[in-house]
């Protein structure tokens, strides 16, 4: 659950639509004639269903996003354990220029942390999510880095921050992951750019929101390319659509890049992050229609 924010209403009907799909091909017995007696009668589908309402097998896309998901969480916390040393070593300049690299592969991968308890609000909640006496993770230290100028009295927040991100890397290993999750993952991910990255609310002191807008964007269309031979035959045009607009966006987003990483949103202008919500709105109408077609 996103502690955070509600879907918007476009989202939200989108999303809603999931929970139609899966049971909409019970099964009913059919009237028939019966059988002559030389004719060999033909087997059931191993279901029990009728062939046209077998469920799709989503098995290779599930175990595919599993891999995905552990191979950021392997990178996240490498990344943390470089982050966490600099802020206790007392390196300021090293734990900022840390700090938003190491939050993107725990971006990309968000939907599977929010399922998974408490973790969530201790890495990510930013001031005010939480009571101040449970703040704590990413957005506790960025504000003493930035606002403070200091990694003193962020060391321990440091280190529970590193055990967080194992304790993460160690859950994921046997999470619940169904298509279903793969489908509202996706369409979370964007709602958490156009609820928070687009608008500079994520990163309140560092200015990196960049960073986690396209970290979720990527994440959103890494569980989009795993769904997509399903989508493509089910609706080619959906597929298409879909497709286009991840395009368009990661198009709107690439002037904005300064090197490996992302210039600071304080350089957008209103202008600027106009399009880049426009092209997030035409990207999130399609996306949320994937699950009602899929089936899922």
């Amino acid at each position: 659950m996103n502690y955070r924010f509600a879907l918007p209403a476009g989202l939200l009907a989108g999303v809603l639509l999931l929970s139609g799909c899966s049971d909409n091909n019970a099964s009913g017995a059919t009237s028939g004639q019966p059988a002559s007696p030389t004719a060999a009668p033909s087997a059931p589908p191993a279901s029990g269903l009728p062939a046209s309402a077998e469920a799709p097998d989503f098995t290779r896309a599930v175990n595919d996003y599993r891999s995905f998901v552990i191979a950021q969480c392997d990178e996240f916390v490498k990344g943390t354990e470089a982050f966490a040393a600099a802020v206790k070593a007392g390196n300021l300049e090293a734990a900022k220029k840390l700090y938003a690299p190491t939050r993107m592969y725990y971006e990309r991968i968000e939907p599977i942390a929010e399922a998974l308890g408490d973790l969530d609000p201790s890495i990510d909640a930013r001031e005010g999510d939480v009571d101040d006496s449970e703040w704590r993770g990413f957005h506790r230290i960025e504000k003493g880095l930035w606002t403070g100028g200091t990694t003193k009295g962020s060391e321990a927040y440091a280190d529970r921050l590193l055990q967080d991100a194992q304790l993460l890397r160690a859950k994921v290993e046997t999470a619940p992951i169904d298509a279903s999750l793969l489908v509202t993952g996706a369409v979370e991910l964007l709602n958490e750019v156009s609820t928070s990255k687009v608008t500079g609310e994520e990163e309140r002191y560092s200015r990196t929101d960049l960073y986690d807008f396209a970290a979720n964007v990527e994440g959103a269309e890494k569980i989009y390319e795993l769904l997509k031979p399903r989508l493509a035959e089910k609706d080619p045009e959906l597929e298409r659509t879909i497709g286009e607009r991840f395009a368009a966006l990661k198009d709107e987003l690439a002037p904005f890049k300064s090197g490996d990483g992302y210039v600071s949103y304080d350089q957008l202008q209103d202008e600027d992050v106009r399009k880049l919500s426009q092209n997030l709105d035409a990207l999130a109408e399609p996306l949320s229609n994937m699950g009602r077609l899929l089936g899922v």
